[in-house]
């Protein structure tokens, strides 16, 4: 089973029919995807299960039906345990960003964390998981798949947040800081804490 966020809120991918209870159930294979989803950012549905047999198959069939945006981001510690966090949008979030052409999922998480906190000497330690959550911009509806990875640095330098992504503030947040910080955060980040 795959769990999608649409603005915050969860679609589950399964291959199972599940009887409704406090969500809705639909067949992928003849959903009108788009929309669904606006229904979804409409708040007109809460919470909903896309049906299809093949749980090998169900993420293609997802990917068929609407725009995939490729990322790569980081879980990224330094040495003294601390995690990197960005402020943006008023919430808490990791770095992360889109992957760009002849480039490696690696290589793009390393870059877009770099690029957006100013953090440098990073290296890659574990590839964690995927996230995926849909967005609208220019008039669409896209499927953004994020890898992330868990990364360190001994990085003594200030972080410098990039203004132009929108990025207010960079924190390295203690084990003690995260759970306020992720009150204030998007379910994929708080999924990514929950399986680390």
């Amino acid at each position: 089973m795959y769990k999608v966020f649409v603005n915050d809120k969860p679609l589950f991918l399964t291959n199972q029919i599940i009887k409704e209870t406090d969500f809705q159930f639909f067949l992928l294979e003849s959903v009108d995807i788009h929309q669904f989803i606006v229904n979804m950012f409409q708040d007109k549905i809460k919470k909903a299960y896309l049906y299809h047999p093949d749980e090998k198959e169900i993420m293609k069939k997802l990917k068929e039906k609407i725009p995939v945006n490729k990322a790569g981001g980081g879980l990224v510690y330094n040495t003294e345990g601390k995690i990197l966090f960005i402020y943006r949008n008023g919430k808490w979030d990791l770095p992360k960003g889109g992957i760009e052409k002849n480039e490696s999922i690696e290589d793009t998480a390393i870059r877009e964390v770099e690029e957006e906190t100013g953090v440098a000497g990073l290296t890659i330690t574990e590839k964690l998981l995927k996230t995926y959550h849909i967005f609208f911009r220019n008039g669409k509806y896209r499927l953004k798949v994020t890898h992330w990875f868990q990364m360190k640095t001994d990085f003594v330098g200030t972080p410098l947040p990039q203004a132009e992504e929108g990025i207010e503030k960079v924190a390295w947040l203690s084990p003690e800081e995260i759970p306020a910080a992720l009150k204030n955060s998007y379910e994929n980040i708080k999924l990514l804490f929950e399986k680390v």
